[in-house]
């Protein structure tokens, strides 16, 4: 039971390098992750604005990651150009940008005012 639980953890973490290594998309957003991360430490958040943020960058991760699956099983299953197959991919990378705005969005709300308070 726990050597199952320890390779499903060793094919999780094998998922993430995978895509940290083939996915442009991915490293973008976990440099922008480590951007954020010093940011909020600069400004010095609150627990519930590290909560917020929090939340959204693993939205944004996870969001990229199941984008990133579903292109894979995607080129595997239709080689060659397909209609549908296209529209999937075009889909679900629609999904991570609409994340992706709303983690913005919200990062600006919260790291705005907080960078005007530390710049006076």
């Amino acid at each position: 039971m726990i050597k199952r639980r320890l390779t499903a953890f060793r094919f999780a973490f094998r998922g993430l390098a995978l895509t940290f290594s083939e996915q442009v998309n991915f490293r973008i957003h976990v440099i922008i992750t480590i951007l954020v991360i010093l940011s909020g430490v600069w400004v010095k958040l609150s627990t519930v604005e590290w909560c917020i943020l929090l939340i959204c960058i693993g939205s944004v991760l996870a969001a990229e990651l199941f984008n990133s699956s579903i292109e894979q099983h995607v080129n595997a299953t239709h080689p060659q150009w397909n209609d549908a197959a296209g529209k999937t991919k075009d889909i679900a990378a629609a999904a991570v940008l609409i994340v992706s705005i709303f983690a913005a969005m919200i990062g600006l709300i919260i790291f705005i005012p907080r960078i005007l308070e530390r710049l006076n």
